[in-house]
């Protein structure tokens, strides 16, 4: 959907599994049942963990991911240009993920829907669908977002409605990604839990062993090499992030064409009574320096003069400065925002879920036209409850924890809007937004934008190394999608060498091509590329073991282009981390 599409590696300290307490027992805390033959949610936080592996890990215990690879899927519509074939996406569905490993995956262009995690073919698609990403911790609030941020305060501190003309921006919800994966939805997973079901640990190594024998040393180094992965790091105001090109890169202006919006690479409009304090405070200056010299004032305190007076009368207001304004005691209306962990175990998720459930209906009727069918509590559940995100707590991590969540506006007692978010170890992911369009002179899309970019910064003052805040697609062939480009400043993922490139590097190549290589050095290539096939790891049968393996055991016809497919897209360090069933 799309509020925004609304679509590193971290440092294993330990690759060793451990089994749970007692085959068929659940995490702590967590009701762990199946369905349909397929896992369900459980009920807390975590996930069902019944007899599967865990992993030791910065994060603290984890399970290893389970994914069932669906391969590509061509030839289907596109809700962006209304092709009728010309979507290409390979897809696979998730029973269960760390935020790690999630992390790690839409770093390499992929997003999910729902338990489905999908990746569109970007050099063959119709609609090149780019990753983008906003540096949360340098947002400046453009004009238009400092209208939508007034027009709240004016709403609720006096119940203002009024709406100024053409300072919307469109903020779809991405239900064209969604409806693109129906496919997936529809056949679902047939898996049974007792397949998903790991044998113990000691069945597991000896398995893992038959893989050794000469080669054991090569393996060594190889695991060594995993294991000192580095660290994506933040980037301060003046640091480029970790992999990606310099900022001082040359780049060739090309001004946007008529209606096609805003030309990102120029600075932001200033209002003219901002130049005109200017102007005035530089005559002052000027006088002032004037008396200074007169009387023969060192050079020193001309400049700390001038540096102090601009510092006062030319600070820009924070995101915060709009949004925690302090409200006159007679408002007309109370806005209350609320982050409730998906868990039907959650109070506070279980007593607002009829509700919420209900708020979906409307929104996806009125917005997107669904019939009543389309958008039940079945198909609710399904699309913005499921995750396989496993819930994770760490030291160093956010209070709220990692996962799945929905963010809650509540006007008066009611819901009027739910963001539905994933918190990562290096982002907040926005997932989806639906809302009352009764309150849509709001501009409730870009409001909750600019909230869950302040929620970000808030979060890394408790967890340094999240900063981002990822919006899921920008799609440049699209006109009504360009508006991502507007938080700034924001850059796209290059989708062959998989680095972050300014996305004002990246708009003059969009113009003469759909499809770009963002990275332009030629040499660079993708670093996190599957290198050996053979150490990927597989579920077969109930046994966790490396490809080599099982490729010696499978019988029938050789499944290797498959599983080759599935790891050049989720790169060697996933594929050596989740399980890939085999049946």
């Amino acid at each position: 959907m799309s509020k925004h599409g609304f679509n590193t590696y971290q440092k294993a300290e330990s690759l060793a599994f451990v089994q749970t307490q007692r085959m068929g027992q659940a995490w702590p805390g967590a009701a762990c049942t199946a369905e349909g033959g397929n896992l369900r949610r459980c009920s807390r936080a975590g996930r069902c963990g019944a007899g599967t592996l865990r992993r030791a890990g910065p994060l603290g215990a984890m399970h290893a991911a389970v994914v069932e690879y669906k391969g590509w899927k061509e030839g289907y519509r596109c809700g962006y240009c209304a092709s009728e074939q010309g979507k290409v996406s390979a897809g696979m569905w998730a029973h269960s993920m760390t935020v790690q490993d999630y992390q790690d995956l839409i770093d390499r262009g992929w997003r999910r829907s729902g338990k489905y995690v999908y990746k569109p073919i970007m050099n063959q698609t119709c609609c090149p669908q780019y990753t983008i990403r906003c540096q949360a911790l340098r947002f400046q609030t453009s004009k238009s977002h400092k209208k939508v941020l007034k027009k709240m305060l004016k709403f609720i501190s006096k119940g203002d409605v009024s709406k100024v003309v053409g300072e919307e921006e469109p903020m779809d919800s991405h239900i064209e990604d969604a409806v693109t994966c129906d496919f997936a939805y529809k056949s679902g997973s047939h898996v049974s839990q007792s397949e998903l079901t790991p044998l113990s640990v000691d069945h597991t190594e000896k398995v893992e062993n038959e893989d050794k024998g000469t080669s054991e040393t090569k393996e060594e180094v190889n695991m060594q090499k995993v294991e000192s992965s580095s660290l994506q790091i933040c980037a301060d105001k003046d640091t480029p992030v970790l992999g990606e090109p310099s900022r001082s890169a040359k780049s060739v202006h090309v001004p946007p064409k008529p209606g096609k919006g805003a030309d990102l690479s120029k600075p932001p409009c200033r209002k003219a009574k901002d130049i005109r304090k200017e102007r005035k405070l530089q005559k002052l200056l000027q006088n002032q320096m004037g008396t200074f010299e007169s009387s023969q004032l060192q050079e020193g305190d001309q400049v700390f003069l001038s540096q102090n007076s601009k510092s006062k009368t030319n600070q820009p207001k924070t995101i915060e400065d709009f949004i925690f304004v302090s409200l006159p005691d007679d408002a007309r209306h109370k806005l209350e925002v609320r982050l409730v962990p998906v868990s039907f175990e959650d109070p506070q998720f279980k007593s607002s879920f009829n509700q919420s459930a209900t708020l979906f209906a409307k929104y996806q009727m009125a917005i997107h036209k669904d019939t009543p069918s389309e958008c039940g509590e079945n198909e609710f559940t399904r699309f913005l409850c499921d995750s396989p995100l496993e819930a994770e707590n760490a030291p160093n991590g956010p209070e709220c924890g990692y996962g799945s969540f929905h963010q809650q506006y509540w006007l008066d007692g009611k819901i009027i809007a739910v963001g539905v978010i994933d918190i990562l170890p290096y982002c907040v992911s926005s997932v989806y937004l639906y809302y009352d369009p009764d309150y849509s002179f709001l501009s409730l899309g870009v409001y909750s934008a600019l909230r869950e970019i302040a929620f970000t910064r808030q979060l890394h003052e408790k967890a340094p190394d999240l900063c981002f805040y990822y919006m899921g697609f920008y799609i440049h062939s699209c006109p009504k999608m360009r508006y991502k480009g507007q938080y700034r400043p924001s850059d796209l993922l290059c989708p062959e060498t998989y680095v972050w490139t300014p996305i004002e590097q990246c708009l003059p190549l969009l113009e003469h091509s759909k499809y770009c290589r963002f990275n332009q050095d030629i040499k660079a290539v993708d670093e996190g590329r599957i290198k050996e096939l053979g150490r990927v790891r597989v579920l077969h049968k109930r046994t966790v073991m490396p490809y080599s393996v099982y490729k010696r055991r499978r019988k029938g016809p050789s499944d290797e282009a498959s599983v080759q497919q599935y790891a050049s897209l989720v790169g060697q360090t996933c594929s050596e981390r989740m399980l890939l069933f085999r049946s």
